[in-house]
């Protein structure tokens, strides 16, 4: 009975399944305040800044593992321009369910026809799931960020926006689509 009892837990210590952390993505969409600046000033004027971003994160295996990976945005400041951007993004567990997430990278402005590129610099915090079943997670929080133009360097930014997560804003669609088709189905 002993030998019996030896080879299973032999076999549960060493039959395993190797751990693999999978990428994780996530879509959102950005809204908030743009403070933009000219002659080295960061804050002259206030505008509406909008976007979405996107991001895939490498190496979360569970809510406390830091994951890095990278990020595109596409962003507009006060529907004058179209700034696209990237680059890659660190997310560390500060607490469980709201980590800290910080991304550099490079951006390029198109104003008035002409693109002028620059850097930026990001600083995220809110809920950012890990998803034990799919490779899709849902974030939401603060995302504040500098972006400074690198052919013109009088041209600044600072953004302060809410990230709201793709799936959220696409849910009542989804749901009212299915409620409408269930309908359907009820008149048959």
């Amino acid at each position: 009975m002993k030998g019996v009892a030896f080879l299973a837990l032999a076999a549960t210590l060493l039959v395993h399944e190797t751990a693999r952390a999978e990428p994780q993505w996530n879509a959102s969409a950005l809204t908030g305040v743009c403070g933009r600046g000219t002659g080295g000033s960061y804050f002259d004027d206030t505008c509406w800044y909008n976007g979405v971003r996107a991001d895939v994160l490498f190496g979360r295996d569970r809510y406390s593992d830091l994951s890095a990976g990278p990020f595109l945005g596409v962003t507009t400041a006060g529907f004058d321009d179209l700034r696209i951007g990237g680059g890659a993004t660190l997310l560390l567990p500060v607490t469980q369910y709201f980590p800290l997430g910080l991304s550099g990278g490079a951006h390029a402005r198109n104003a008035d026809g002409s693109w002028t590129p620059g850097v930026s610099g990001w600083l995220f915090f809110g809920s950012r799931s890990y998803n034990f079943h799919s490779r899709y997670v849902m974030a939401g929080g603060l995302l504040f960020g500098v972006e400074h133009d690198l052919r013109d360097p009088d041209q600044n930014a600072v953004v302060i926006a809410a990230q709201i997560d793709g799936l959220v804003l696409a849910l009542p669609f989804v749901l009212g689509y299915e409620w409408l088709a269930g309908r359907n189905e009820d008149d048959d």
